[in-house]
């Protein structure tokens, strides 16, 4: 047998939480000194303290953590359970990680309002380019619902292509334009410049389309996409005070795709006429 502090050290907790946990009878002595009150415990009972400390630290409450221990849980089911609950935890954390990256994103558009010369913009024509695209669909035109609509097509995109014989001839596009019906998604093209025939690449999915010439007002950005922000208000701004409205969402053509996203270099097209 051993005392509240032998136990308490040897189960990496404080003698604190045990009274705690014996009074809320999660975890009660296997012996009480009538006398003295003196809590005693048993080398067993350190399988039941590593299953509550286990649970609360993946966020279960100490009631829910007692109704787990009464139902006799058995090592492999609570192992299934911690497993579960470990996946909750890490797409949880993900989502929070996803979730400052984009709160950086603003602030970093914030800090550099005014600082992106507005000479960066150029109004060109843009010649008529022939790519092989797959199209999906996201939620709406937020960068946290466009880069998971996007990336799995285009993860897709080039293995089909290279299966098909068909080698891409210059760089990737991809396009967007508005839900048919009225939906308020976003459909999403990812699409990479090649010289096949139009038409269908057998049940692949991919479909190759000539996109027409158009004028365009281009502006060139530095880094991931995360960060396009900058640039696109720059191009917001350019438009407004040179009396341009924009007809459609911007392309993205990607100049340069290393490995590091932020040294991405893509070119922002968006269709414009004379306001």
């Amino acid at each position: 047998m051993f005392t509240i502090g032998d136990f308490a050290r040897y189960g990496r907790v404080s003698p604190r939480m045990l009274r705690h946990y014996d009074a809320i009878g999660l975890l009660r002595p296997d012996r009480t000194d009538p006398a003295t009150g003196y809590r005693f415990y048993g080398a067993a009972q350190l399988a039941r303290l590593n299953r509550i400390i286990a649970l609360k630290d993946l966020g279960f409450t100490l009631q829910q953590v007692g109704a787990v221990l009464d139902e006799q849980v058995g090592p492999e089911e609570l192992r299934g359970m911690l497993r579960l609950r470990r996946a909750e935890l890490a797409e949880a954390a993900a989502a929070a990680t996803a979730r400052l990256a984009r709160v950086e994103a603003r602030l970093r558009s914030i800090e550099s309002e005014g600082h992106m010369p507005a000479d960066d913009v150029v109004i060109k024509t843009v010649p008529a380019v022939r790519v092989a695209e797959l199209t999906g669909t996201a939620a709406s035109y937020q960068p946290e619902d466009i880069g998971p609509a996007i990336s799995p097509l285009y993860e897709r995109l080039f293995p089909l292509l290279e299966g098909a014989g068909v080698r891409p001839t210059g760089p990737g596009i991809a396009r967007y334009e508005d839900e048919h019906g009225g939906g308020g998604g976003i459909v999403v093209h990812a699409g990479v410049t090649v010289s096949a025939p139009v038409g269908a690449l057998g049940d692949t999915g991919v479909r190759v389309v000539e996109l027409p010439a158009f004028e365009a007002a281009t502006i060139v950005h530095r880094g991931a996409m995360d960060d396009v922000l900058p640039a696109t208000h720059t191009l917001a701004r350019w438009l407004e005070a040179n009396g341009y409205r924009s007809t459609g969402y911007a392309r993205e053509v990607n100049l340069e795709c290393p490995p590091d996203r932020g040294q991405w270099v893509t070119e922002l097209q968006e269709p414009v006429a004379k306001a």
